[in-house]
């Protein structure tokens, strides 16, 4: 998948807790000014390490239960799961090299 997908209480545990690879999900909302300046470099990731790790976005708005449950509460945040499982996380709107930074790190473990 080297767009984004759309995640959300239907689709979540098919597409992220139930993934053979690794996925960063992007919790989000319409509204949010660092949300949107964080989506270009949340792309980019989906198609540099397409077939290592799929990138999901969830809308806080429309999923607030999973955001609850992941104890989201600033946003923009990007969670990392392997094998169903959170393994890292980052708040806030990072550069392109934290980011890539992170997914390696998630990739290698």
């Amino acid at each position: 998948m080297s767009e984004p997908f759309e995640v959300n209480e239907d689709n979540w545990d098919a597409e992220v807790l139930e993934s053979d690879l690794p996925v960063m999900v992007d919790f989000w909302a319409e509204w949010c000014g660092p949300c949107k300046m964080i989506a270009p470099t949340v792309h980019e990731m989906a198609v540099e390490y397409d077939g290592q790790i799929n990138v999901g976005k969830l809308d806080v708005d429309t999923a607030p239960a999973i955001a609850t449950k992941y104890g989201i509460r600033s946003i923009p945040a990007l969670i990392f799961f392997k094998n169903g499982q959170p393994v890292d996380q980052i708040v806030g709107a990072v550069p392109k090299g934290v980011l890539k930074s992170k997914i390696d790190a998630v990739l290698a473990s």
